[in-house]
């Protein structure tokens, strides 16, 4: 059997960032973002390597995301960030 997981991606604005634990002391541990259809607003921490958590994008900045589907909120499930919107 092969398991096949379905994402959607999406874009969302930086509104703040969340401070790192653990391993992620002293850098980004999370961006706060707000998706640009919905206007949900939620943390994207997955994806970030230590490069972009050291200099994360500044607020204001369109990021991509992949998702697995919504919550029954409306919140996107186990958001990744993919990379900065290139038209920004």
């Amino acid at each position: 059997m092969l398991k096949v997981k379905k994402f959607d991606d999406s874009e969302a604005i930086i509104t703040g960032f969340e401070k790192g634990e653990g391993r992620c002391e002293g850098m980004v541990g999370a961006l706060k973002v707000k998706d640009c259809l919905t206007g949900k607003e939620f943390k994207v921490g997955s994806g970030l390597d230590d490069a972009k958590r050291r200099k994360p994008p500044k607020i204001g900045t369109k990021i991509t995301y992949k998702y697995q589907g919504l919550t029954k909120d409306g919140i996107p499930r186990f958001p990744i960030y993919l990379r900065d919107h290139p038209g920004m």
